[in-house]
Parts: C-alpha cells; structure tokens; sequence
C-alpha cells in the first residue's frame, strides 16, 4: 500500500472508530482502520454495562462523577484526565445518540439510568438492558463503513515502524499470510486490553496484549500493568468467554451470597473489593464459585433481556435458581502511557481506549467508565492532530514519564533478567494453543487477584519460556502468544515491584497501601 494516510487507526473498539469517524467526517482526514478480526468483533461489543455520563437535567452533577471516579482508583487517577472524562462524556453520548444510538427509555421517553458498583448515584445509561456494547459497536460501524478511505480487516498488525524516532505505520499479515505494510502520518493505537493473559475471562479471544506488546518493543513508555480488574460476577461455566452477570443486576438489588447462602460483603463496593472478598470467601470454604441472588428482583426479564435470554439458553432461570459466579479477568487499568490529548511517547503513536494508560482508571477503573473513556479520548487524538500537534506534553499520566512536579509520580521498572531455554521441536497452531492454556493457568493461579512475591516469580517464568518457544512461531497464534507473554512479563515485574495492596493489585503479603507508592510504575522510561 503506496498511499501515506493522515491517520492509521489500529483496532475496531469504541476508542478506534469513534476517533475514524469524527477524523473522516469533521476534518477530513484521510484515514484507515486496521482490525485483525472484523469491525464488529471488537471487545466493545462485550460491554455490557452501559456508559456512565451526567445527562440533561439529572441530580447528579460532574463534581460528584468525578469524585467517585477518583475514590475507585485508590489515589492513582490523574485528577486532571479524569475532569476531561466526566466534563466531555456527556457531549460524546449525545454524539453517539445522533449517530443512532438506541439507549434505554422508559414510556415518557427519558433515558432509563442504572446505579452500579463504586457509583453514589444512578448515571449508567443501557441499551438493551445489558447490551449496551452491542448498540454501540453497531451505530459506530456504520458510520464508519461510510466514511473510512481504507479498511483492513482479518489483518494482524505485527509492529510499528518506526524512522528517525518517529512511528510512520505498521506492518502487518494480510488474509493470506503475507507481510505488508502500511505508512500513515499518524498511527492511533485502539487495540484494547489483555484480558487473555487468564484461563478465565470476560474477554473474547482476540484480546492478547498486541498493542501494548507493540509498544514495548518500540520503546514506547507503559505503566499501570500490574492493576488488572477482575469482574466479580461471570457466569461460573465453562463457556468462553465467561458470560457476564452486568454489574447493573448489583445495583438493582441482586445479592452476594456463599456457598452456605450468607452474605459476606457489601454487593455496590468497587470491583476490586468485591472481587478480593469473593476470592478470599472461596479460598476459606474450599470452593471455586460463589452465588449471585436475582430471585427477587421485579421485571428480570423486562430489565434485562439480554442477560436473561442468556441464563435461559444455558439452563438457568434466574427467578428460581441462584446464579453461580466467579471473578474473571475483566479489564486492564494501565497501558501505553499518554497524555490528555492521547500522545504517547513515542512521536507518531497516538493512544486510546483500554490499551492506554492516561490517568483517568488510576488503580481501579469505576464501572462503566471504560467505554466513555474510548468515546472521549479517541476523539480528542483526532482534534489533536488536526490542530498540528506533535509529541507528548506533560500531562495526565504523561506526567509519570516527564517526572513533572504537579503530577503522580513514577518510577521505572527493573526488568527481571529470566533465563529461558527454547524449545527444539516445531510448534505448530495446536501445540500454541496448548501453551497457551497452559500460559493462561499459570497466570490465573500466581498473578491473578491474589500475588506475592512467591507466586510471582513463578508465573514470571513461564511467562518467559512461552515467550521464548512462541516468538520462533511466525504465524499469528504465536505472535499473539508471544505478545501476552510480554505483557505478563512486564506486569509480573511492575507486581513484584508494587509492594502493597491498591486498587486491582493485591499483595497477600503486603496486604496494607503504601504512601510511598502512590507513583506510576513505568516500563520503558520514568522517574527514579
């Protein structure tokens, strides 16, 4: 492909096309999507929670938003990206409704609101009940399809390329198998998180950690890996992935109960509290699954169609039966560090949505905050390079990375030197896929919600093994191993370095927050 493109975006999210759209459309950018699935198999998709935005004449008010964002993550937001979020989303939504958004309404046609965990207040708007995801995806790929110069899909980006320290595209295997490449001005990186890291996930099998991965071997700077949230609510069943019980049930009444049908922890907690006392409950009684109780909620199937034609499908009748769950991983916090325009240290490479890291989900993300944070920032990368911006400034988790004096600090990372033998036999598509269960298991069991400087180093290991045998696969199920196993590497390091218990990362033995680590631990630059 000759043509150099204004602006590459990488991934078919929220953040990626709500950037390609207003990109193609407001200022006419000429601009490509690069998706190695297809546009709507994005993780966005998979949200059920809705979007959480102060709209019209609510009570509720951006300070208080703000606020409860702030206290979820446990003293590492950036008090500054956060106020963009809250102050920019409702504008965003009601974008996303003029695209044709259908969001839930009652019969006087005023949107419906929920209240979910770490929430004070019902600001969570739905589609469908709890397909909130789906809607969005589809009003986004639309618009999209419409406006967009290029469209890559089925297309695995590989790497970034990078002249004169400057990102200038990716090259990536087409369809067939073939290395190509793409040149664009501007390279927006929308790739979502890595909820595949664990055996057990809310995340579909394309969320492997490429960006982030891509990143790292650019030498791009990355923080905040070590603060994975685990939903506490998945189906416990062996589907993958694990089918999602919306936070929103929680906030319409549903309970928590044990395996003797006791309560034990407050059901509107943040994630990462409920999910530590579920892991903590079924460690005590020797258990892998707790119960949600909906059996007296009103209008289940009325308030939540989506969950409930779900239940059915698999055998259950939330009205009669109580809801075996599990926590599963469920979002990563931290990412590719940028600013609050969405530049990342790298010249070039521009960041948004879950890949990124730029201060807005601290050590915990607050419910539904994930899809209004791709909704704000990926526009506001477009406004950026439409305004000639270029380069990083320090602000937002940028700060961490510049070691500027009115931010969170930050403090880089020593890399763990782990010897690894690779393997001599050939690794074909089968066996990756059994190294990568195996992977997955071992992340689950010594850097999952709960880690200590013991457990770690294990999981660190086999993280460097699989890396090792799975970058001599050139296909790209081993490329894809290959990159979560960078990133497990990078997140064991920022975990055995994070001695404390904040926010998504929990030492068991180092179980009290630790002032001196209220700073941004940084792979690939930061303050020391």
């Amino acid at each position: 492909m000759s043509e150099v493109l204004d602006l590459l975006v990488l991934g078919s999210g929220v953040a990626g096309l709500s950037a390609a759209v207003r990109a193609a459309e407001v200022h006419e950018l000429t601009t490509g999507v690069l998706t190695k699935g297809e546009l709507e198999q994005a993780t966005t998709r998979w949200a059920q929670g809705g979007v959480a935005a102060v709209l019209g004449d609510d009570p509720d008010s951006t300070d208080l938003h703000l606020a409860d964002t702030l206290k979820a993550g446990a003293g590492l937001c950036d008090a500054d990206a956060v106020r963009v979020l809250v102050d920019e989303g409702p504008g965003r939504v009601n974008e996303l409704i003029a695209m044709g958004a259908a969001f839930d309404r009652d019969e006087t046609g005023k949107l419906l609101k929920a209240r979910e965990g770490g929430h004070s207040t019902a600001r969570i708007v739905h589609a469908g009940g709890a397909a909130t995801g789906v809607e969005v995806e589809r009003a986004l790929v639309e618009a999209v399809e419409a406006t967009a110069a290029t469209i890559l899909e089925r297309s695995y980006a590989v790497d970034l390329l990078v002249e004169g320290g400057r990102c200038v595209g990716v090259s990536y295997l087409d369809g067939e198998g073939r290395v190509r490449e793409v040149l664009a001005a501007n390279v927006l990186m929308a790739t979502g998180g890595a909820g595949q890291l664990y055996a057990v996930t809310t995340n579909p099998v394309e969320s492997t950690g490429d960006g982030i991965a891509m990143a790292i071997r650019a030498g791009a700077a990355v923080a905040d890996v070590e603060f994975v949230q685990f939903h506490p609510t998945a189906l416990h069943h062996p589907e993958m992935p694990r089918p999602l019980l919306s936070e929103a049930l929680r906030g319409h009444g549903a309970l928590l109960r044990d395996d003797n049908g006791d309560r034990f922890v407050d059901e509107l907690l943040p994630r990462d509290e409920v999910s530590r006392a579920m892991t903590a409950r079924m460690q005590a009684h020797g258990v892998d699954h707790l119960f949600l109780d909906a059996r007296h909620l009103e209008r289940f199937e009325t308030r939540f169609p989506t969950i409930h034609a779900e239940l059915s499908r698999l055998g259950l009748d939330p009205l009669t039966d109580l809801l075996p769950i599990a926590p599963a991983c469920h979002y990563l916090c931290g990412g590719v560090v940028s600013d609050l325009n969405g530049a990342s240290s790298l010249p070039g490479l521009w960041i948004a949505g879950e890949v990124g890291c730029n201060g807005v989900h601290g050590a915990n993300r607050l419910a539904s905050n994930s899809l209004l944070d791709g909704m704000v920032f990926g526009p506001r990368v477009v406004e950026s390079i439409a305004s000639g911006e270029n380069g990083a400034q320090a602000t937002g988790a940028m700060r961490s990375v510049f070691g500027a004096a009115d931010g969170i600090g930050g403090r880089a990372v020593r890399r763990a030197d782990i010897s690894a033998v690779p393997t001599t036999e050939t690794l074909d598509d089968e066996a990756i896929a059994a190294r990568r269960h195996e992977f997955q298991l071992a992340m689950t069991l010594d850097a999952g919600v709960l880690r200590s400087a013991e457990s770690l180093p294990q999981a660190q290991a086999v993280a460097a093994q699989t890396w090792v045998d799975a970058a001599q696969v050139r296909t790209p199920a081993g490329a894809e191993l290959a990159n979560l196993a960078t990133v497990a590497m990078a997140l064991c390091d920022a975990a055995l370095a994070r001695t404390e218990t904040r926010g998504a990362h929990t030492r068991t033995d180092h179980p009290d927050l630790d002032p001196d680590l209220r700073l941004r631990l940084v792979i690939n630059g930061g303050a020391t």
